[in-house]
């Protein structure tokens, strides 16, 4: 084996060394990178009623809302707004075919209606978290609880027009709604405590100088 040839395997092996390291520090970084934002969402999401969720729904704002309660009550009603929405879709569609009749079509109609209340107070929720000034805070937070509150009284009006139906014969899509609007009615209980926690750290903990 000639002089060169050494010098070529030292250098493959450098390379090869140096390759390995960097390749360790970008995984040792990622898993870092990715515990620090599991912490945020987790630690925001202890406080709710459904943490897992609560985690599972606002995962991906770790990076942005960090530490900051704000941030995360605003992603907390946006979440529920976006879910509530999927389950007006829904409940749009199951009215459309038809197929349910009685005491059922009733709950259903009633329950359409309320998913609009629903949204229009969830929408009054975010509008109040939006539009914070230094002097109004308690005023405001009050509003975004209030807004929440009545979002979740129209979403149990809505269950309760289905209770009392535990026959054998209940339609299966009855049974499917039903889970629509408690997934819904857990996302809202979710938001009103990020809130809630939001209204008890005060403004100086909203992660920005209100005027």
């Amino acid at each position: 084996m000639t002089f060169a040839d050494n010098i070529l395997i030292i250098t493959c092996i450098l390379v090869a060394a140096a390759w390995f390291t960097s390749l360790s520090t970008v995984s040792s970084f990622s898993s870092s990178w990715a515990e620090e934002m599991d912490s945020y969402v987790g630690d925001a999401c202890s406080v709710t009623r459904y943490p897992d969720l609560c985690i599972h729904s606002l995962a991906s704002y770790s990076n942005s809302a960090k530490r900051d309660p704000r941030k995360w009550a605003r992603a907390g009603v946006s979440v529920t707004i976006s879910e509530a929405k999927l389950a007006s879709q829904y409940l749009a569609r199951l009215e459309s075919r038809n197929t349910t009749r009685g005491r059922d079509r009733a709950a259903l109609s009633d329950c359409i209606e309320l998913f609009q209340d629903t949204l229009d107070n969830l929408h009054g929720s975010l509008g109040a978290l939006r539009n914070f000034t230094g002097q109004g805070f308690d005023s405001q937070m009050r509003s975004a609880i209030s807004w929440l509150s009545a979002a979740l009284t129209d979403q149990n009006t809505c269950l309760d027009g289905f209770s009392g139906q535990d026959r054998e014969d209940k339609m299966k899509q009855i049974q499917l709604l039903q889970k629509r609007v408690l997934n819904t009615t857990y996302m809202t209980s979710n938001a009103l405590a990020l809130v809630n926690r939001l209204a008890t750290s005060g403004p100086e903990r909203s992660g920005e100088i209100l005027a």
